[in-house]
């Protein structure tokens, strides 16, 4: 049944008036909006919560009469609460969706980085009482089955892991999950992101082959269509701090397409014309394609990877991906207690950093020339 608008108002106006009398040192609890409401505590405090169980009409309503009474969270009571709830060991039912729609399911954790998303995220789900499973599903098929079974199993929080082909999704329900996704390989539903800081990571893996002594620093990067244009970013501001003479031109390049006889041509001319003495790619490719254009790796050209996990060179930049993978759960789990589903209208980015790692692939001798350079 509505709440009557006039009663709440001759309700809430009387009890403000006994409140703030004089004599009153009374804080307005959620037990005090309930009665003056005619309302149970448990309706007020998933009111208050933006529950989506109570109709939206009777939350505006519950949330506006508190506002009016001059109710404050007590932020001591939220984190007992919480940590009550968090520190309950968790039936087994209390899983957490990890998204596997990739055409071949086992390609996503023959990748390390990936791999590594998993592992952080499912150590840190059973840590606060929750079971991350993956749920394997065929992209051809209608999704909103997928959606049923994540409701039928009470699952309230998905993780969407980076795909190498955006699943068409159709007309599943966003809005009866909480969900963050890891990357930005899939862009649709645009929700919030958790991934690793690819402007920060190029930066520093630019400036980290600087203190090795090299001084033509190009970039080996995929085609301007895919998602990585921030790792491009960091390079063109890192290249503002070295002489215009050696800013050199970014080779793009389609990674299905590497080391096809016309890109190959097109990438000696372009080795002959720049004159790289070092390259920072994203490709993995990138290695052999150098070998091949009759150049030794790494005397004459270093290679470094911005993955040295998957990056086929020991030397580049570390992601941190456990520490992703954990960050994103922590999201998630908050974002379950705060009841926030569905398709933000804005989206959050979590980025972490990623560290340089010298590797095995470095040539001898360049980190004592490096630590010569950096006193």
């Amino acid at each position: 049944m509505r709440i009557n608008r006039r009663v709440i108002s001759l309700l809430v106006g009387s009890i403000i008036f006994q409140m703030n009398s004089p004599n009153s040192s009374h804080v307005i609890t959620q037990k005090d909006i309930a009665k003056a409401l005619g309302l149970t505590q448990a309706t007020v405090s998933l009111a208050l919560r933006d529950d989506s169980r109570i109709p939206v009409q009777r939350r505006i309503e519950i949330q506006a009469a508190a506002k009016k009474m001059g109710y404050r969270p007590n932020p001591t009571a939220t984190t007992l609460a919480y940590f009550k709830q968090s520190s309950k060991v968790k039936p087994m039912q209390a899983a957490l969706a990890w998204l596997n729609c990739w055409q071949n399911p086992g390609d996503l954790h023959r990748l390390q980085e990936f791999e590594l998303y998993w592992q952080g995220a499912r150590v840190t789900a059973e840590k606060f009482g929750y079971h991350l499973e993956e749920f394997i599903w065929n992209p051809a098929e209608p999704f909103h089955r997928l959606e049923k079974i994540l409701t039928s199993r009470g699952i309230k929080g998905i993780l969407l892991p980076p795909h190498n082909k955006q699943p068409d999704w159709g007309d599943f329900q966003w809005k009866n999950f909480s969900t963050v996704r890891f990357g930005r390989s899939v862009t649709i539903p645009c929700i919030h992101v958790v991934t690793a800081d690819q402007v920060a990571n190029m930066i520093l893996a630019f400036e980290s082959i600087r203190q090795l002594g090299y001084q033509r620093i190009a970039l080996v990067a995929e085609s301007v269509a895919r998602n990585w244009h921030l790792f491009e970013a960091g390079y063109l501001m890192a290249q503002q701090k070295v002489d215009e003479s050696n800013r050199l031109q970014i080779f793009r390049i389609d990674q299905s397409s590497v080391l096809q006889e016309k890109i190959m041509k097109d990438f000696v001319r372009w080795i002959k014309k720049e004159k790289p003495d070092a390259i920072i790619t994203s490709i993995p490719e990138t290695r052999e394609m150098v070998k091949k254009a009759g150049y030794h790796v790494p005397e004459e050209i270093l290679v470094a990877a911005m993955s040295v996990l998957d990056g086929h060179s020991s030397t580049g930049i570390y992601q941190n991906s456990g520490e992703i993978g954990r960050a994103a759960v922590l999201l998630l789990i908050s974002m379950i207690h705060d009841n926030d589903c569905g398709v933000p209208e804005l989206h959050r980015e979590i980025l972490i950093k990623g560290k340089w790692v010298d590797g095995s692939t470095l040539p001898p001798g360049r980190k004592q020339h490096r630590s010569t350079n950096t006193r």
